[in-house]
């Protein structure tokens, strides 16, 4: 599916979709939080840029870098939950240099288990694992079914798409979308948006 070349085009590809969406994720969270979800995103991902290993590292190790480095440079809850996202993805990955199917969804479930745990969230909470967690179900069913890798990784985007869009039906129990409670209806949560960004970017380098 992918070797360590691929996956560091697809991190560049990352940062380059998220430079571009960095004033609609702004937009999207200045009604409930602190109206710089895009900006934080789009410095982290700039800095992950200046930092990325070279193509002889292993994707664990890649994946391990980004995590660390939106930990240092992202603001807000976003870096650390990132942050651990892309972490827990590298440890799943460790020491490999190609990426099938299954092993990508093995990291998956690494990066959202550690996004749970960090963030101490569920579905129905408005965050981004409202489009985290149907992505991965959807992968995990279209990879059962025998699907090829674009159809995987489609069907996962597709599903965060529907998952952050609903979001907007939510009320928000976790961080500072909490606030302002049921005032939150209607409102997209940025978190979620930018995670379904970062996977249809995946989805669309195969």
């Amino acid at each position: 599916m992918a070797d360590s070349q691929k996956v560091l085009e697809i991190i560049r590809a990352m940062g380059e979709r998220i430079e571009r969406e960095k004033d609609y994720l702004t937009e999207l969270d200045q009604p409930i939080g602190d109206s710089d979800h895009g900006i934080n995103m789009a410095r982290g991902f700039a800095a992950v840029e200046q930092k990325l290993p070279s193509p002889e590292a292993d994707i664990g190790a890649i994946l391990k870098s980004v995590g660390m480095t939106l930990v240092s440079t992202v603001g807000g809850a976003s870096g650390p939950l990132y942050g651990t996202a892309f972490m827990k993805a590298g440890m799943a990955c460790a020491g490999k240099q190609e990426l099938d199917v299954a092993g990508f969804l093995d990291a998956m479930d690494a990066a959202v288990a550690g996004v749970q745990t960090r963030g101490h969230a569920a579905v129905g909470e408005a965050t981004m694992i409202d489009a985290m967690v149907p992505a991965q179900q959807a992968m995990r069913a279209a990879a059962s079914g025998g699907l090829s890798a674009h159809e995987v990784l489609a069907a996962g985007a597709a599903a965060a798409r529907a998952g952050a869009e609903h979001t907007k039906e939510l009320v928000a129990t976790k961080g500072r979308a909490s606030y302002v409670g049921e005032r939150g209806i209607g409102h997209q949560d940025p978190g979620a948006t930018s995670f379904t960004d970062l996977l249809e970017t995946v989805a669309a380098a195969f």
